[in-house]
């Protein structure tokens, strides 16, 4: 593996595989410190290096200007080996040492209300951020959530990010399965909104040690969720051309998130439900969920 400032990080092992790159643990030589690298391969084109990738990296460098506390950090951006048609380069990150998957195995017995209003409230101060700055993750999950090692949260894995206009939808799959938003299974555009649905099957996540929606296919997801949050009214489904039709479900052994997480309190239970809305519009936003009364509300049951 080499790369231009070679003689500034000094690869350890590879750490993961992210929707476009790999990453590797890194020693960065002027400071000691440990860095993660993420190796990505940018297809050139006649002009060089695509305008979407210079735009991925503007936007990574505009949002770390805020030095956002649940934001993981860009700290370098390094070119490697030029080839004809492609281009490696690297995007060095403040490196944190597990994601919230490792986190929850770790804490077999569970967590306490406090500490996941805790984790769940920086989730979104972080998602906040980004829609606030007209950006939208599309792939929230348990492996793109660190943990530091004092138990804060910080978001990554922007690979799939996009910055957008208001008045823009996007459109491709991207986001994985069990986390997708019932819009992205029925192959609709979509917006922030994916974001609120992921973190909504997150918070549950926390509750339960285990995914929510467990599906194997599009369809299979969504008579998974629908055995949950009920199915919409054939009114509600969308007239868009969508590439599951409203009567191809039959849903039965409906359960509620309370059969499933006893021990959740009314509040989170009220504030999930508010995240797992069928229709996008009617699903509450990340500043609108900050200020839900699980936040708020004192004393919180442990």
């Amino acid at each position: 593996m080499s790369f231009d400032k070679s003689n500034t990080y000094e690869a350890l092992n590879r750490i993961g595989r992210g929707a476009y790159g790999t990453v590797y643990k890194a020693k960065d030589r002027k400071t000691g410190n440990d860095v993660a690298l993420k190796r990505v391969c940018v297809p050139l084109t006649e002009d060089g290096i695509p305008m979407n990738t210079l735009r991925e990296i503007a936007l990574l460098r505009q949002l770390n200007t805020f030095d956002h506390p649940n934001i993981v950090r860009l700290l370098d951006v390094c070119h490697g080996q030029q080839m004809e048609k492609e281009l490696i380069m690297y995007l060095v990150f403040e490196h944190v040492e597990q994601d919230l998957a490792t986190y929850i195995e770790k804490n077999s017995k569970g967590f306490c209300s406090i500490e996941i209003r805790n984790l769940a409230k920086e989730i979104l101060q972080g998602v906040d951020f980004l829609h606030s700055n007209r950006v939208v993750h599309r792939d929230l999950k348990p492996q793109n959530l660190l943990v530091t090692h004092d138990g804060h949260i910080k978001l990554a894995d922007f690979g799939l990010a996009k910055s957008y206009d208001f008045e823009m939808q996007l459109t491709s799959v991207v986001v994985t399965l069990w986390y997708r938003a019932p819009e992205v299974l029925l192959g609709l555009t979509y917006a922030t909104p994916v974001d609120i649905w992921s973190i909504g099957c997150i918070i549950v996540e926390l509750y339960s040690l285990k995914p929510l929606f467990c599906g194997c296919s599009e369809g299979d997801q969504l008579s998974k969720i629908f055995r949950i949050i009920g199915k919409p009214s054939e009114k509600e489904w969308p007239e868009e051309n969508v590439s599951i039709k409203w009567n191809s479900f039959d849903v039965i052994n409906t359960i509620t998130i309370e059969e499933i997480i006893p021990n959740i309190c009314e509040t989170a239970c009220d504030l999930v439900m508010s995240m797992l809305t069928f229709d996008p519009k009617k699903r509450v936003s990340a500043l609108q969920a900050l200020n839900h009364p699980f936040f708020t509300e004192e004393p919180l049951n442990t």
